[in-house]
């Protein structure tokens, strides 16, 4: 048992009291145990101390007094479980129970609660029913406060937790696998992917990386009061640097027109009128040119470049565009082509299925969604068969030689140069793990 803090604050000349946490309840409901019945008080004069500095950061709390003595009881829903499920376990009166969730519908949708999500119920004291007060985190940033106010009325709150900026870099020697690499030293799975969709006008991961060269992706992070990292944000800078590839890009966006993309040393944008793999995580299994036909048996030129990857990956348009096709299309199974600017048409085979509201006729953008890897048509697996043609001729998408994005210029490029100074600042201010990544 421990005494209760509570904030006084008066609202609409009422006094309602909000039930100060203890730090385990605020920084953590999400990592609670699953054994929802036991019976654990929290004792410790510290954890008062430090829930209540932290909680000066999170609301304007002009009085706190001890209170009450005060039982805390951690527990967490469980598959097709309600939180009126979990307080009954935790032995709460099922009035007061009702009362305390019903106040809580101001802040969230229970029907959004999932299983797993923590539950902290405060209790009079060990022995009674009596429920005092309620909270959970219903998100990262958010925690739900629950209590009794002076006149017995059930009052809700929501804290926002107060989100700082930092930022982190991951990087090091590719042996296997940029992906395993990155996320051992910490980044997410969509740094990664950003990373990818960065390089993915430049570089083909399946053939022009090797063993030896080098990356690094410097990426924004959110922290909470305590240094939790609530969560992970932009990708700031990029480079990759090897053999075959050499380039770093910053994030940048442009004044003019608000548009945000990735810039080299120089001001050129990363992207590209196409882009050359219109799928991540592929590996190249078919090249441009003549091969023996794997179903036929016989020697024939191959229109378009094979990526094998699992079944139902994402397919993406490599340029704006318009749909010319998005239908069954004889040995190619289900296809779509693409009519893009100055003669330029790129074609996607063998498909699961069509992206959202993929059909002939549409505009679509560069890197939206048109379909996903399948095995329809005369295929022996999984995979997507990409084809670019010019003014009707058919080309090698992996030598294509690509028209470039936007250059920047004049007062543009310096304040573009001002932003890589700042990007560049933080990077070096930041250490990068050594490890030697896997291969990809």
């Amino acid at each position: 048992m421990i005494s209760l803090y509570s904030i006084r604050k008066s609202v609409a000349s009422t006094t309602i009291t909000i039930v100060a946490l203890g730090t385990l309840a605020l920084s953590g409901c999400e990592n609670e145990t699953s054994s929802a019945d036991a019976k654990n008080p929290i004792s410790t004069q510290t954890s008062q101390n430090n829930y209540l500095a932290e909680l000066a950061n999170l609301v304007s709390a002009e009085d706190v007094t001890p209170a009450a003595p005060l039982s805390i009881k951690p527990g967490a829903l469980k598959k097709r479980e309600t939180l009126i499920d979990v307080l009954d376990r935790l032995g709460a009166d099922r009035k007061e129970s009702n009362r305390a969730v019903y106040a809580a519908a101001n802040h969230i949708d229970m029907r959004r609660l999932r299983p797993g999500q923590g539950v902290t119920a405060y209790f009079q004291n060990d022995d009674t029913a009596q429920l005092t007060a309620l909270s959970f985190k219903p998100d990262a940033e958010r925690q739900v406060l629950v209590s009794k106010s002076s006149a017995g009325d059930w009052v809700s709150r929501e804290l926002k937790v107060k989100l700082h900026p930092d930022f982190e870099k991951v990087g090091g020697v590719i042996d296997t696998s940029i992906y395993d690499l990155a996320l051992k030293q910490g980044a997410g799975d969509q740094q990664v992917v950003d990373f990818a969709e960065i390089f993915a006008y430049d570089v083909d991961f399946q053939r022009e990386i090797r063993q030896g060269d080098t990356f690094e992706i410097a990426y924004e992070v959110f922290r909470d009061e305590l240094g939790n990292t609530i969560k992970k944000g932009d990708v700031l800078y990029a480079s990759l640097n090897g053999k075959k590839v050499s380039r770093n890009f910053y994030r940048y966006t442009t004044s003019d027109d608000g548009i945000t993309d990735y810039y080299d040393d120089n001001g050129k944008a990363a992207r590209k009128f196409l882009m050359k793999t219109p799928i991540n995580g592929a590996r190249l299994s078919s090249s441009f040119g003549k091969r023996r036909h794997p179903v036929l048996g016989y020697t024939k030129v191959h229109k378009g470049t094979d990526f094998a990857a699992p079944r139902g990956t994402p397919i993406y348009a490599a340029g704006n565009g318009v749909v010319e096709r998005a239908s069954r299309y004889g040995s190619y199974g289900n296809y779509v082509r693409i009519r893009h600017a100055d003669g330029y048409k790129t074609a996607y085979a063998h498909m699961n299925g069509y992206g959202k509201g993929i059909k002939s006729g549409v505009r679509v953008k560069q890197g939206q969604i048109i379909g996903y890897v399948g095995t329809t048509g005369r295929s022996t697996g999984p995979h997507l068969h990409y084809e670019v043609q010019i003014n009707g001729k058919h080309v090698d998408a992996m030598r294509l030689k690509l028209p470039t994005g936007r250059t920047l210029s004049g007062e543009m490029l310096e304040k573009f140069k001002i932003e890589k100074a700042r990007i560049d600042a933080i990077r070096t201010s930041h250490e990068l793990p050594i490890l030697l990544a896997d291969a990809s």
